[in-house]
């Protein structure tokens, strides 16, 4: 097996996270003042209570990722692992164990789908802005899985691919030529 370390910048994911932040804001806030006009309204209370929500989130989007990755590893829970990246103040989930492709994917973009994509989307039903921005925040703070997600887009589907154990970033794991058995009969 071949090995291939594939790394993000966090200073660059932080930026496309300002990005999206404010390009969400303005593609999703408008046509959502469209759609609800005069009935948007923020209470204090609401407003503490999505901060609230914001720190919650931020330990549920570590562990989103670990319960999908957990699925899909041989041994489970035991290949996950979470911490803090103390320098930056990033907190992170990390699988040791090499995943297929689809399932490494599936769990990078697991806290973008429930944390921002389901908000974003409830809030446009029920015209509670204060979900529209916590779920842009939480689009916005998948920006690192995102980059990672378009990176892996490139590989081809049968590879594997693990967390990278210091850095941002994955290894990937594919079948050299040496790795292959050929028959001649």
């Amino acid at each position: 097996m071949k090995e291939r370390k594939e790394t993000i910048s966090i200073v660059r994911a932080n930026v496309l996270a300002v990005a999206i932040l404010a390009g969400g804001a303005l593609l999703l806030g408008v046509p959502f003042g469209v759609v609800w006009k005069g009935a948007v309204t923020v209470s204090p209370i609401g407003a503490l209570l999505t901060c609230v929500m914001c720190l919650v989130g931020i330990v549920v989007h570590e562990l989103l990722h670990g319960v999908t990755w957990a699925c899909f590893a041989k041994r489970k829970w035991h290949s996950v692992h979470f911490g803090v990246m103390w320098k930056m103040l990033t907190p992170y989930c990390h699988c040791d164990e090499s995943l297929r492709k689809s399932a490494y994917m599936l769990g990078a973009f697991m806290p973008c789908l429930v944390l921002g994509v389901v908000p974003t989307v409830a809030a446009f039903f029920t015209g509670r802005v204060m979900l529209l921005i916590y779920g842009v925040i939480f689009i916005s703070a998948a920006a690192g899985d995102l980059m990672v997600m378009w990176r892996l887009r490139k590989e081809k589907s049968n590879v594997m691919v693990q967390d990278h154990p210091s850095e941002a970033g994955y290894l990937v794991y594919e079948e050299d030529e040496s790795d292959i058995v050929t028959n001649k009969e």
